[in-house]
């Protein structure tokens, strides 16, 4: 009985080494479980520190989450940093891929910065409470109404509380080796608060993780922080040209930092 026990802890490094398809997977499943298991430790934490929904819980959130990283193999490159160094409120935009993001946002997450998210991600157990207790700012992206409302609020509480926040200018996860058309709300955010704008660009992780094709490997993710873009002075009719103005600096920087990713390491065979 003891041996059929031993089975599959003998198999599990077997298959790591043999298939892709066993690794994504066994990935995929760990980092669920364990960002979850993670969140069941933050809310207690949380609550004490903060007693409830406080911006300030996000320091809980990030000292807790920065390991994943080493246990997926993962490693992050910064280059920017100082343009983080920016007194009150602002807007960080970024390009979004996968969840993964999640890994390098808590990598350079400044002080006082929340999110901007999907409505849906509070119902996900206790990752969506402890991104509750973070003053993460959910949005229903199905009602525009309700998601023009949610930003107003959100450009008042940044001056008010003078918070930061974090957003997925193309409002879903891409990963055609390109970005998306920007969506508008981060940019009304801005110029409504009058506040500045800094992206943030993710290298590709087409060479460590292709979803369709089953593969996660290990991989290095460039994270490149842009100067920030001034909105003081800007009104409704800027946000065009605003939107394709970050839009154009970050796809260019996008297509640098990946390639630079993939001559170092090689691409990721299909």
């Amino acid at each position: 009985m003891d041996v059929l026990w031993m089975i599959p802890l003998l198999l599990i490094p077997l298959l790591m080494w043999t298939s892709s398809t066993f690794v994504f997977y066994f990935k995929k499943c760990f980092y669920v479980a364990w960002m979850m298991l993670l969140a069941l430790i933050a809310i207690p934490l949380c609550i004490l520190k903060s007693g409830g929904r406080d911006i300030e819980n996000m320091r809980v959130i990030r000292f807790l989450v920065r390991h994943v990283k080493y246990f997926l193999g993962l490693r992050f490159e910064v280059s920017g940093w100082e343009h983080l160094q920016t007194e009150g409120p602002y807007v960080i935009i970024s390009n979004h891929q996968s969840s993964l993001d999640v890994l390098g946002l808590m990598e350079i997450l400044p002080d006082r910065c929340t999110m901007i998210a999907k409505k849906e991600l509070i119902y996900a157990g206790t990752v969506g409470l402890v991104c509750w207790l973070g003053g993460i700012v959910f949005i229903n992206r199905k009602k525009t109404s309700d998601a023009k409302s949610v930003m107003a609020g959100a450009a008042k509480t940044m001056l008010d509380d003078q918070i930061r926040l974090w957003v997925f200018p193309e409002g879903t996860r891409n990963q055609r080796g390109d970005l998306l058309p920007f969506k508008k709300g981060a940019f009304h955010l801005a110029v409504q608060a009058q506040v500045p704008i800094i992206p943030v660009v993710f290298s590709s992780y087409s060479n460590f993780y292709l979803r369709k094709e089953k593969q996660f490997k290990s991989g290095t993710i460039r994270l490149k922080i842009l100067p920030k873009i001034e909105t003081k002075g800007m009104a409704s009719e800027d946000i065009s040209s605003l939107s394709d103005k970050s839009f154009n600096l970050m796809r260019s920087a996008f297509l640098d930092i990946s390639d630079s990713v993939t001559q170092s390491n090689g691409p990721l065979r299909h």
